[in-house]
């Protein structure tokens, strides 16, 4: 029992690593900006600009205020989290895809959908922020749930529906301020293709849930189901060979009722 606890806390402290050292890295860059009156948009993400490819590996890392940062911080650590502790087959692999995937979108597609009017109104401005990481997060653990069909996915995803149902509302224009909806909705996007890519890597847990579950439900693959030529038989041929097997099996009883009374015979000779 304790060897159990032991390793379960240890699996715990490993799935924090990663999430505690992406907010320590995040959190310091925020407050380093915030000293030096450094621009953050600079390095954002600029659809279609050569010089917004940056974006892709530095905006994640960068928040316009402290609201922003708080908001995304606290979603990222418990999702980021969860998919190291429920899913560390994928964790790290999923993790990355989702991280570079989400801007490489946003940096082919953002602004281009109601540019100048007042569904978008940051058409020309660079995206920051993790926030289109947190939604792949979200997406990836709901989805998950979707393909995979375990117990454990389903329950993580009821959760995470629960818990951060508000956020869908996230990922459609007019939103208030110079929110990057975009990326929320590529980040979601990104993580429906991330769980399905990794729909068939089960966690042993899940694949031991599974066996007993379909347990009583293997079938032999060599025993059809039906008889083999039960479509090909007419109506009146397959009554015939009804009336055939039941004669056949009427001939074998009284044989076998014979061969029974031939055992019990007696003789005076």
């Amino acid at each position: 029992m304790e060897e159990s606890y032991n390793s379960e806390k240890n699996r715990f402290k490993r799935a924090l690593l990663v999430p505690l050292v992406f907010l320590a890295v995040i959190w310091v860059i925020f407050a380093l900006q915030t000293v030096s009156g450094f621009r953050p948009g600079i390095l954002g993400v600029l659809p279609r600009d050569p010089w917004g490819l940056t974006g892709i590996l530095f905006s994640p890392l960068l928040h316009g205020s402290l609201d922003h940062i708080v908001s995304n911080s606290i979603p990222f650590i418990v999702m980021c989290t969860s998919i190291f502790y429920f899913y560390e087959k994928v964790a790290a692999r999923g993790f990355l895809m989702m991280y570079f995937l989400s801007g490489i979108a946003l940096w082919l597609l953002g602004n281009l959908f109601f540019c100048g009017t007042d569904f978008n109104r940051s058409c020309s401005l660079p995206h920051i922020g993790a926030s289109g990481v947190v939604y792949a997060l979200l997406s990836f653990i709901f989805w998950t749930g979707i393909f995979r069909k375990s117990l454990q996915s389903i329950i993580l995803a009821l959760v995470v529906t629960v818990m951060y149902s508000g956020y869908f509302a996230g990922i459609g224009p007019n939103q208030e301020g110079n929110v990057s909806w975009e990326g929320h909705l590529f980040g979601a996007i990104v993580g429906i293709f991330t769980a399905f890519y990794f729909r068939d890597e089960l966690e042993d847990n899940e694949i031991e849930s599974m066996k007993d579950i379909y347990a009583n439900e293997v079938v032999s693959k060599d025993t059809p189901f039906l008889a083999q030529d039960v479509f090909s038989m007419t109506k009146v041929e397959r009554r015939q060979a009804e009336l055939e097997r039941r004669r056949l099996a009427e001939l074998e009883r009284r044989r076998s009722e014979l061969e029974n009374r031939d055992d019990h015979w007696t003789t005076d000779l």
